[in-house]
């Protein structure tokens, strides 16, 4: 009989240890899943590492924060609607309805994927009205993939807000 008791007792410490280890990994799982399900998606940055998307301006309203002045130091968030099919080395986001903007990196020193078309991008760095001169603007249309016959129609310079980015997130 004390042999019965103690198979008992051993059997019911091997259940109890046997289920709480089962409850102990399904809420591990259940945590597990959570975490994963609140995960931030991952963040590509080029240039400036140290930057974050917090704080944004919306790229749309850069001109009334411009009111007033020629050039700013700002962070944007808007969507990148041109990118240099030669290399990644400039892209353009619009400002209103009728105006873009070109966005390019400081120094030459970083490039953004040629498929950025499309995407959401925080960008930091200093805008300013500057002139475009007509080679800039050859050039850039010549990365763009466009017509020598739109190229060769580039005639004169034009004077729009530009950027110059220390980095880029693209989200």
């Amino acid at each position: 009989m004390y042999r019965k008791a103690l198979s008992l007792i051993l059997f019911g410490s091997f259940l109890f240890t046997a289920c709480t280890g089962n409850s102990t990994a399904a809420e591990t799982s259940e945590a597990e899943s959570a975490a994963e399900a609140s995960e931030v998606p991952s963040l590509e940055v080029y240039g400036d590492s140290s930057m974050t998307p917090n704080d944004a301006l919306e790229v749309g309203d850069l001109l009334a924060y411009m009111e007033g002045k020629d050039s700013v130091n700002v962070k944007l968030r808007g969507v990148i609607n041109a990118c240099c099919q030669k290399k990644g080395c400039w892209m353009d986001m619009d400002l209103s309805e009728d105006q873009s903007m070109t966005v390019r990196f400081k120094d030459y020193g970083f490039f953004v994927p040629m498929n950025s078309a499309g995407r959401t991008a925080v960008i930091e760095g200093v805008a300013k009205v500057d002139t475009q001169g007509v080679d800039w603007l050859r050039h850039k249309a010549e990365d763009a993939g466009r017509s020598e016959e739109e190229i060769a129609a580039i005639t004169e310079p034009i004077v729009s807000v530009t950027f110059m980015a220390d980095g880029v997130i693209l989200e």
